[in-house]
């Protein structure tokens, strides 16, 4: 069952907020979709804080029900799914749903609800969708923990298309849930589906949902990781990181460029593949990471070097073993956060660690935090809900400032008594005209980073 509830809106204020967006659309930036504008989380504005207030300016906070996944921001709207379990449910039975704001006021525009259930999923992690909706114009694209991917249109909450991808392509959700946001690539919508036996990844047409390509045998769980495309050695490569490879795809046709295998255990591949210049980091949990460095005359790449540590365990570990956090690769030095919270300065040409620093993030078990570069500085999120303005060196971390973003909510752990139970802020928050947008369980929020507002 789906259903959309469309809120009336006055259309005074539209054409106001239409004037509004045309008169910054010089200095403005959107997120539309995981990471922001091509997924490289990277903010170009202007007139933001030098240093971190005490406490933020919010400009409205919203009441929403559970979830994982981050906020999309385009077009003066803000875009965040949820979930809400049926009370009577022995299965975790329930509803996930599109919100749908205003930007500037918060108000309510509507929402798209449809039936689902987790009972698929790892009980402890049966709290909402994953994967942060995806907007292109005057469609949104939003995918479910479950594999139900819906086209929407942004303006009316109407659905233009939809796939079931265990229905549709026999796909066996991974215990985690589905966690790929949709990528779109011209008319393209390329998204993991996983599904069977050859269509771990495919395209779509974004108008009509007609497939166009398929590619990728699956002989394991889909994984978790975002498609990325890069354009590098003439050409622009999809690059797909799965539990048994790092594979990059033309993204028209879905033909392989070049493919190296590596297989993750317990398919948590996760963090998206991070570039910098010629070279091309993926990073898991068990295994620590692994560095390509791209052609520069034609699409292939080659291995550098590989971790090999088999053990997570920070005090048995050189390299980084990265979990949820999205490394970085700077130059040549690779800064990221480890498999216990741990934030660590690597060799980018050799994987050597140079450093090691427990302030940013709390050490524990799937310890984390979402990175976004902001000129010659990062803003950090991290799982205990803090934002901090920071440097990576070569030499160390440094900290200018930091101050509460939002209350974590959400549990880490398999349950009460657990090394790695507490309560975590995993969502990726989005950045988008000078302020920071966030969610948790329970509500999701607007705050001011403008310089001229403190």
């Amino acid at each position: 069952m789906t259903n959309s509830t469309r809120v009336p809106f006055n259309g005074l204020s539209l054409v106001l907020i239409g004037f509004f967006l045309a008169s910054t659309a010089i200095i403005a930036n959107d997120w539309p979709q995981w990471r922001g504008a091509d997924r490289l989380a990277t903010w170009t504005e202007d007139g933001i804080v030098d240093e971190l207030p005490n406490e933020l300016k919010i400009t409205w906070r919203v009441p929403v029900r559970s979830g994982y996944s981050g906020p999309a921001v385009a077009d003066g709207r803000v875009f965040v799914t949820d979930w809400e379990e049926d009370p009577e449910s022995r299965t975790v039975d329930g509803t996930e749903r599109l919100v749908v704001l205003d930007e500037q006021t918060g108000e309510l525009l509507w929402t798209h609800e449809w039936s689902t259930s987790y009972r698929m999923l790892m009980f402890s992690y049966a709290v909402g969708p994953r994967a942060t909706p995806t907007v292109d114009g005057n469609r949104v694209y939003v995918v479910g923990a479950a594999g139900r991917l819906l086209c929407l249109n942004v303006e009316t909450g109407d659905l233009l298309w939809e796939k079931d991808y265990i229905a549709d392509y026999g796909t066996s959700v991974p215990t985690w849930g589905v966690a790929s946001a949709p990528l779109v690539d011209g008319d393209r919508l390329i998204t993991l589906v996983g599904g069977e036996p050859d269509a771990l990844v495919m395209a779509f047409d974004k108008h009509t949902g007609r497939e166009i390509w398929r590619a990728i045998e699956v002989t394991s769980e889909m994984g978790y990781g975002q498609p990325v495309i890069y354009e590098a050695g003439g050409a622009r490569q999809l690059i797909v990181w799965h539990p048994t490879a790092l594979t990059s795809l033309n993204p028209e046709t879905g033909a392989v460029y070049w493919n190296e295998p590596w297989e993750v255990r317990e398919s948590v591949s996760v963090a998206t593949p991070a570039r910098g210049g010629d070279y091309l980091l993926v990073s898991q949990f068990y295994r620590g990471s692994m560095m390509m460095r791209l052609n520069t005359d034609r699409p292939d790449a080659s291995m550098i070097w590989q971790g090999s540590g088999r053990d997570s365990l920070p005090d048995q570990t050189d390299g980084l073993h990265a979990m949820i956090t999205t490394p970085l690769v700077v130059g040549d030095y690779v800064y990221g956060v480890g498999s216990y919270g741990e934030l660590r300065g690597l060799d980018a040409r050799t994987g050597e660690r140079l450093w090691m620093s427990e302030e940013m993030t709390p050490q524990a078990r799937w310890g984390g935090a979402s990175i976004v570069q902001h000129g010659d500085r990062y803003f950090v999120h991290n799982d205990d809900g803090d934002l901090i303005i920071a440097e990576f060196t070569p030499t160390g971390y440094v900290e200018h400032s930091r101050t509460r973003l939002i209350d974590p909510t959400t549990s880490a752990g398999y349950g009460p008594g657990r090394f790695f139970d507490r309560v975590v802020s995993w969502a990726h928050p989005a950045f988008a005209n000078r302020h920071v947008v966030q969610r948790n369980d329970n509500e999701i929020i607007r705050a001011s980073l403008a310089a001229a507002d403190y």
